[in-house]
C-alpha cells in the first residue's frame, strides 16, 4: 500500500497516518479562562521537548466550527496550564473531557472530576491524576492546515512544578510505571495502556545517560559543566 495524503488515495475503509505513529501521550490538559471556568481537555498530540529546563508542547487543531480550542485561548490569555497523566482508570473521565463543549462549560464538573490546587500556577489539577505538570506558556505556533479543522496551534509551556503522588514511586525512587498504567493513544478509537517495562542500558558514553534520564543536575555534573 502506497498513497501520498491529499493527492494519491490510500484506497482503505480508514486512514492509517494516526495509526503509524503510536503510542502517543496523552496531553489532559486543565486550564482556566479569563472568566474564571476551569476548563480540561485531552491531546493525544503531546510531548515533551527538552528536559534543561523541562518543557512540554500540545497541539490542538481547531474545533469542527473552525474555531481555536479553549485550551488554546486559556493557556495564552492567561500564561498557565497543566498537564495532568490519563491513566488506565481514569479513561472514561479522559474520553468525557473530549467532547467539544462550550467556553463556559467546566469539563471537570462534566466529568465528575476532583479539583486539587496547584501550587504555582491557576489551572486546576486532576485530583485523581497521579503526576501533574504546572506550566508557564511560553509560545504558541500556528500552523495553517486544510479544511474546517486542519489548521493547528502547537502550543509550548515550561514545566514550572511537578507533583508524584507518593503511592505512584517504588521503593529505589523511581516512578512504578505499570502501577501508573498510562494511557496512550493509538489510531481510529483505539487506546493502550503501559503495563510492563523491560530495561535497555544506553550504549552512549559522553553523558553516562544522564540526558536520556533528563537529569540536568547528573548531566553538568558528568559533562564537567556546571548549571547555568
Amino acid at each position: 500500500m502506497y498513497y501520498e495524503p491529499g493527492r494519491l488515495p490510500h484506497g482503505l475503509p480508514y486512514d492509517p497516518f494516526k495509526s503509524c505513529v503510536v503510542p502517543r501521550p496523552i496531553g489532559w490538559i486543565s486550564t482556566t479562562s479569563r472568566d474564571g471556568v476551569d476548563n480540561l481537555a485531552p491531546f493525544s498530540q503531546f510531548q515533551n521537548i527538552t528536559f534543561d529546563p523541562p518543557m512540554v508542547m500540545f497541539s490542538a487543531n481547531q474545533t469542527s466550527t473552525g474555531k481555536r480550542k479553549d485550551s488554546t485561548v486559556n493557556a495564552e490569555e492567561t500564561g498557565q496550564f497543566v498537564w495532568n497523566m490519563a491513566t488506565y482508570d481514569l479513561r472514561e473521565a479522559v474520553n468525557l473531557t473530549s467532547e467539544e463543549l462550550a467556553p463556559e462549560v467546566d469539563e471537570f464538573e462534566r466529568a465528575g472530576l476532583a479539583k486539587a490546587p496547584s501550587r504555582l500556577v491557576r489551572p486546576p489539577r486532576v485530583a485523581a491524576s497521579p503526576i501533574h505538570f504546572e506550566c508557564e506558556h511560553l509560545h504558541t505556533l500556528r500552523i495553517p492546515g486544510n479544511g474546517v479543522m486542519g489548521t493547528v496551534d502547537v502550543v509550548f509551556g515550561r514545566v514550572v512544578a511537578v507533583h508524584v503522588a507518593d503511592w505512584a514511586m517504588t521503593e529505589d525512587g523511581r516512578i512504578d510505571i505499570p502501577k501508573v498504567r498510562p494511557l496512550a493513544r493509538l489510531g481510529y478509537h483505539d487506546y493502550t495502556s503501559v503495563d510492563h517495562t523491560f530495561t535497555l542500558p544506553t550504549v552512549m558514553s559522553t553523558d553516562g545517560g544522564a540526558g536520556l534520564e533528563g537529569s540536568p543536575e547528573k548531566a553538568a555534573a558528568r559533562l564537567g559543566t556546571g548549571r547555568r
